[in-house]
């Protein structure tokens, strides 16, 4: 994994996402090495970079030209630009021109998550898998909602991670916000 601290940041994008999540939604993922995914809301590039590392093909998409860039600047610093396009498009139009994908991850979905889900439903491959990160319960709920809807497997996970500083006395833990990780399957 690379560390958090090894992303260049902008702190008008969000991101990256911290570095324990993106190990678990590796792990939920399950990579076999041939996949072709799409990264919706991909700020920093956090899950960019790490498929990018792992699989065929990344599509990178954020309606924000800041992100793109910041990702774009994060492929070239750990030379993994190979096989990722950048899209700078919002995702509803972006999904659209997409080929099918076998996974697609949404960490951003600017209010419009159970539209975006129906979309990224209309592109996975028959035994594909949409994984959804929020640290908002609504986005939780429209999340399992949709994917039971949909009639899709559901898993879902919430995760809270705390990082130890060495403070004078001794080791304090300091927690990170807690992250839901929410994945359907056909």
């Amino acid at each position: 994994m690379i560390p958090d601290e090894e992303f260049i940041k902008d702190d008008r994008v969000p991101g990256p996402t911290k570095e324990e999540i993106r190990c678990l939604v590796l792990c939920k993922a399950e990579i076999k090495g041939d996949e072709i995914i799409a990264d919706i809301g991909c700020g920093t590039g956090g899950f960019t970079l790490e498929f990018a590392k792992r699989t065929r093909r990344v599509y990178a998409i954020d309606k924000d030209p800041r992100a793109v860039e910041l990702t774009r600047k994060n492929l070239l610093k750990h030379g993994l630009t190979d096989n990722v396009k950048l899209i700078n498009d919002d995702a509803e139009s972006a999904l659209k021109k997409l080929e099918d994908l076998d996974i697609i991850i949404i960490g951003g979905s600017g209010g419009k998550l159970p539209k975006l889900i129906g979309l990224a439903a209309e592109k996975l491959k028959m035994d594909g898998k949409i994984i959804v990160t929020s640290i908002l319960l609504e986005t939780k709920i429209e999340a399992v909602q949709k994917f039971k809807k949909l009639g899709f497997k559901l898993g879902i996970i919430d995760v809270n991670i705390a990082r130890g500083q060495i403070i004078k006395r001794g080791t304090m833990m300091l927690a990170n916000n807690p992250v839901s990780i929410i994945w359907g399957m056909r």
